[in-house]
């Protein structure tokens, strides 16, 4: 996504009662001029799309209902003429109208949905009514744009995605078998954490008398063993994708960091796309949602806890890889093997991570008491920069 501020500077088109607001960084928030004619906001919808078209040169706003599919309203706005823009929120449809614009050299941009601003006591909400705020809200500059990847970069964050989601299908379906044994009085007598082989194994030997127990019992059971081959075969997939795919060497670079390697590192790839996109690493994190929120008026300020923006799949692979930076800054065997024939670069700044983030976790847990989850958020927001800086080196 598009990450910059609104610019203060303004000027109004004569006549037309429409406010353009000039940005300070035109590649985020370009402004089109009057001579490009029309604004198009689309509220886009698998079987119908709603148009809602702004004409710079009249200020008219119409309305057009389009029932069709979503790539077929290209033709519709080829029809407006030259120099036509278009809008629409991302959304299940997916990049699909905007990637084929490109191709016919029509102007369509994706809006990050969560991004749009809303009047706060607007409470009726349809499709005429989203396509026209889109319209007016381009034609102010007010857009944040989301950041439209290639086909087969959104087939390769398929893969990480179903990855994530059969984990937590897993997860779950671990916590019903659990509670359910607990219930019956069946504990695992070790030795030997929960969900290890010798847990599986113990688990399949385990009966029950009763017909109603022992059908839930073998459901639990056949699910928790049906996601672990399903997992199985997508990471053996994904692994098979990453020698071909354009992550590959930003994948080979964040696996030298400790805490990160391959299905993380895929991961955070996937949902971060292009990590150049990002100037600063300040913005990375703004992107990912690891900074506080703030509310800071006259001489008060006030931060409190982090955004939740972005992708929450990202923020938690680095989370988790925070945790392991409590650790004495160290190079293990698996690590150096992960590290080994890599750019001596990378090596060091994975290596200053680990001394750095040490400091900083000893530093706010211990002298200033910290609880380890905002310890591990703040170790985290400083992963990621180190992260962004190796992975620009690529």
């Amino acid at each position: 996504m598009g990450v910059g501020s609104v610019g203060t500077s303004r000027r109004d088109v004569r006549g037309l009662g429409v406010r353009v607001v000039l940005s300070p960084t035109p590649q985020l928030w370009e402004v089109p001029t009057v001579e490009s004619m029309s604004l198009v906001g689309l509220d886009v919808h698998a079987l119908q799309t709603q148009a809602a078209v702004l004409d710079l040169g009249t200020g008219e706003l119409r309305q057009v209902r389009l029932r069709m599919a979503p790539t077929e309203v290209l033709g519709f706005l080829e029809g407006l003429g030259p120099g036509v823009r278009a809008v629409y929120e991302a959304g299940p449809t997916g990049f699909g109208l905007a990637r084929a614009a490109a191709e016919r050299g029509i102007e369509v941009r994706v809006v990050a949905a969560g991004k749009t601003p809303r009047s706060a006591g607007d409470r009726i909400k349809t499709d005429r009514r989203d396509a026209a705020r889109l319209a007016r809200l381009f034609a102010a500059g007010e857009l944040r744009f989301a950041f439209v990847p290639s086909v087969a970069d959104e087939q390769f964050r398929d893969v990480i995605r179903a990855i994530e989601d059969c984990r937590g299908d897993l997860m779950r379906n671990r916590h019903r078998l659990s509670k359910f044994l607990l219930r019956r009085d069946h504990r695992w007598p070790g030795p030997g954490a929960n969900w290890t082989r010798r847990h599986m194994t113990w688990l399949r030997a385990q009966h029950f008398d009763e017909l109603c127990s022992q059908a839930t019992f073998i459901d639990y059971l056949s699910a928790i063993e049906m996601l672990l081959g399903r997992r199985a075969a997508l990471i053996a997939a994904l692994e098979q994708a990453i020698p071909d795919s354009r992550h590959a060497a930003t994948i080979a670079a964040l696996r030298c960091f400790r805490g990160i390697d391959t299905l993380s590192a895929a991961g955070l790839c996937a949902e971060i796309g292009d990590w150049s996109r990002f100037p600063k690493p300040r913005q990375l994190s703004g992107f990912l949602g690891i900074v506080p929120t703030e509310h800071t008026s006259d001489t008060q300020r006030w931060q409190g806890s982090i955004t939740k923006a972005g992708p929450s799949h990202a923020r938690r692979l680095l989370v988790e890889a925070a945790h392991h930076y409590r650790h004495n800054p160290t190079v293990g065997d698996t690590l150096a093997r992960r590290q080994h024939g890599q750019d001596p670069r990378i090596i060091e700044i994975a290596w200053r991570a680990q001394r750095r983030l040490y400091q900083r976790w000893q530093t706010l847990a211990r002298d200033r008491r910290k609880p380890s989850g905002v310890v591990a958020i703040a170790c985290a927001r400083e992963l990621a920069a180190f992260c962004w800086e190796a992975a620009t080196l690529t």
